[in-house]
């Protein structure tokens, strides 16, 4: 079995043998460890780390697909929020326990995979590039709850609204009104879960116009309604 494994916060450093090969593991690395090179972990710099680690059936039809390095590799991922999101559905998933969920954490692992294979072999952005998609998710980061479109990332990166757009696509794997929603989704989990904000509140302050659309989205994006991560107190 082959592991994916995703640096989330801190530093690792990531030791395979026989060969020896080391690998040190930052916030938004992804490294693959392929089957037989038996990693272990070892203390970066810094106190906390988050790694998360996913296994990968090197041998399915799947995998095979995908061609993955047969040696250790790593990548620092342009689409770490996204990644990020999508193993939080997983371990909701796991957690949950309902039937099916064995089948769509096994489509979310390699969903993953699929996109860092992507990433691997179109290698890193150029700098400039790898700027403007910083510039315009940190723009959408502290406006993601109005309404953006590709005009305004191109505006906020002074370019054309198409290359904003395809640039975006590229370097995060969603598109913009993808990538907002999952913003928005973040902050719903939170506020549904920590607040005292009724639901139609909530779907208001993040720009929902109509309750009933901030509901579809949100099962779409976590498979069930808002009203399941609703925590209240008496």
């Amino acid at each position: 079995m082959g592991l994916l494994l995703l640096m989330a916060y801190g530093s690792l450093i990531l030791r395979m043998e026989p060969d020896g090969t080391e690998l040190e593991l930052k916030r938004g690395d992804v490294a693959y460890a392929p089957p037989g090179s038996r990693p272990t972990l070892h203390a970066g710099s810094g106190r906390m780390q988050e790694l998360f680690v996913l296994g990968l059936e090197a041998g399915s039809p799947s995998m095979r697909e995908l061609r993955l390095p047969e040696e250790g590799a790593s990548l620092r991922t342009q689409r770490l929020d996204w990644m990020m999101g999508r193993l939080r559905t997983l371990l909701e998933e796991d957690s949950d326990r309902e039937p099916g969920y064995r089948v769509r954490g096994e489509g979310i692992a390699l969903e993953i995979a699929a996109l860092w294979s992507r990433e691997a072999r179109a290698g890193q952005p150029a700098p400039v590039a790898a700027r403007h998609l910083e510039r315009m998710k940190a723009y959408i980061q502290d406006k993601y709850r109005e309404k953006i479109t590709k005009e305004d990332l191109g505006r906020c990166i002074g370019r054309t609204p198409n290359y904003a757009a395809t640039l975006f696509r590229r370097g995060t794997g969603q598109t913009i009104s993808e990538y907002v929603h999952a913003q928005r989704m973040r902050t719903a989990v939170y506020m549904l879960s920590e607040s005292l904000l009724t639901i139609e509140e909530i779907a208001d302050y993040l720009g929902y116009g109509e309750v009933s659309y901030f509901q579809r989205v949100f099962r779409r994006a976590h498979g069930a309604p808002p009203s399941r991560y609703v925590s209240r107190t008496d």
